[in-house]
């Protein structure tokens, strides 16, 4: 009986010896830690922002000074511009040829550049001088009056000192640049206001606030038919 316990036990030790135990592993402190691959976020995708259709900016456009004179529209206006023959006064007579561009200087000159201004100053010589036939005040025959406008002796001699000459009636220039030197230093910004905008009542203001003479039918009828070529 003793023998058969010994047995079982020494049985049971055998096996037990025979099955081999897994061991157990202590991790060292020493050990480095495990690496980790590091891995690059993927890009962020950035949304293609397409361009801003535009239109393409319009052309510009230059726009022409209003009005001008030529001797052609001088004739239209009055026609008996057109020669100097039979005139009373030879020597003070200005045809269409040569006064066009005498006008037009003083037109550069003194900055006009509304149609309704222009008119207003050719309308005004073309009365006052006779259809350029006089460049001197005859009837009476006051002394010192005189250029295409007819100014006034003192007005003239504003006239002369303002462009340095002793007598503005010498020349072409001078002569038929006084009625735009008066309309821009002598006339209110109202007066010349009813000129820009070209009707019978702006010019006869003209005539009556800064000229200083009586509106008539006759010069309204020169000034009609100057505005209306000048706008042509």
């Amino acid at each position: 009986m003793r023998f058969q316990q010994t047995f079982l036990v020494a049985s049971v030790l055998a096996m037990a010896a025979a099955k081999p135990c897994k061991p157990v592993v202590k991790p060292s402190s020493s050990a480095a830690p495990p690496v980790t691959s590091a891995v690059a976020p993927p890009p962020i995708a950035v949304p293609t922002v397409a361009p801003v259709a535009t239109e393409p900016a319009a052309p510009v456009v230059a726009v022409s000074a209003a009005g001008g004179i030529t001797a052609e529209k001088i004739i239209q206006i009055a026609p008996t511009t057109a020669s100097c023959a039979g005139a009373e006064f030879p020597d003070e007579c200005a045809d269409a040829a040569a006064a066009a561009p005498a006008i037009s200087n003083s037109f550069t000159q003194y900055k006009l550049t509304e149609v309704g201004e222009q008119a207003a100053v050719v309308s005004l010589m073309l009365f006052e001088s006779g259809s350029f036939k006089y460049n001197k005040n005859h009837f009476p025959g006051v002394v010192g009056q005189g250029t295409r406008n007819m100014q006034s002796p003192a007005f003239n001699a504003l006239y002369a000192a303002a462009i340095g000459v002793a007598d503005p009636m010498a020349d072409n220039d001078s002569s038929f640049g006084s009625a735009a030197w008066f309309l821009t230093t002598q006339c209110s910004a109202d007066v010349r206001a009813g000129l820009v905008a070209g009707t019978p009542a702006g010019y006869s203001a003209y005539l009556t606030q800064c000229v200083g003479t009586t509106d008539t039918a006759d010069r309204d009828t020169i000034w009609a038919a100057t505005i209306a070529a000048m706008k042509g």
